[in-house]
């Protein structure tokens, strides 16, 4: 079966109101997308941002009246825009799951779709697949947690992963030789796919505890965890950070990430008197900062 998708450029001033006529005019879905590759970073709380130069999708039936369509949104702002396309209907799922590789990171640490064999079966093969949490080693956050976590000694390892998301950087801590981990979301979606990733890599679930933030015994974590991941957002990093330093023990390692290189010198100012952070890595515009506690 084919579809019918409209689609027109606009500015965030028009969005609403050309989304309101495509739904009037029978779409059976609107997506809006980013067309110049604005970030949105750290919205404040119930807010829903728009980027400045939008494009809009509307969907619609392989049979509807697209002249119709047009007549409906002709008078509003974006319709000259307007392009009309066919769409072939595809197996989705298979789709993209070709394009979904193993990656490697560091020297020993692959993360593989479980459809796709390891191409070294001798590495660090963490089976992942893409979900609703954050984390699947495609965004360069994540790829940069995990390349510093190649290149740590973790065996025995008490660690925390503050902001687990789909919990890959402290599951791969774990089958590093770290004998320990503090999954911590405030998503409870983060955590079902935490402990579902944990099994589909065998994990023991006695080196494993889950929790939302608070939700956990800290006399059994602070000043005794020897690294701390957090991968999160500036804001956050810099709100909870004597919360991240309490749960290391002296010597002890944080590594954060999450944040663009121009947010690095205030959290390293902001982290200076309780220990000294500098940038481990960086790619594109993000970087990844760690330090160890005195």
């Amino acid at each position: 079966m084919s579809w019918l998708q409209l689609r027109m450029d606009c500015g965030k001033a028009q969005a609403e109101s050309l989304e309101d006529a495509l739904l009037a005019a029978g779409a059976l879905s609107v997506t809006l997308e980013d067309r110049e590759d604005e970030p949105l970073l750290e919205p404040a709380v119930g807010a829903t941002p728009l980027w400045k130069a939008i494009r809009i999708t509307g969907l619609f039936k392989a049979d509807a009246d697209m002249d119709q369509v047009l007549t409906v949104i002709g008078d509003l702002d974006g319709a000259a825009t307007a392009r009309i396309e066919i769409l072939e209907d595809k197996d989705w799922e298979r789709e993209w799951m070709q394009h979904y590789e193993p990656m490697r990171f560091g020297e020993r640490v692959w993360i593989c779709p479980s459809w796709k064999e390891p191409p070294d079966p001798d590495a660090i093969n963490l089976l992942l697949d893409p979900g609703l949490a954050f984390g699947t080693g495609t965004h360069p956050t994540t790829a940069m947690c995990l390349t510093a976590l190649d290149g740590m000694a973790l065996d025995g390892a008490r660690v925390v992963d503050f902001g687990c998301g789909s919990g890959i950087l402290g599951i791969a801590a774990l089958r590093l030789g770290a004998s320990q981990l503090l999954a911590v979301d405030n998503d409870p979606q983060a955590l079902t796919a935490t402990a579902d990733n944990a099994t589909r890599n065998d994990i023991d679930p006695k080196c494993l505890q889950i929790a939302l933030p608070g939700n956990y015994a800290p006399q059994g974590w602070q000043g005794s965890s020897n690294l701390v991941l957090a991968n999160i957002l500036a804001g956050p990093l810099a709100a909870l950070s004597e919360e991240l330093c309490d749960f290391l023990a002296p010597g002890g390692h944080l590594v954060l990430a999450g944040l663009l290189d121009t947010q690095a010198d205030e959290l390293i100012a902001h982290y200076a008197p309780r220990l000294e952070l500098s940038v481990l890595q960086q790619q594109a515009e993000w970087v990844c900062l760690g330090g160890s506690l005195p």
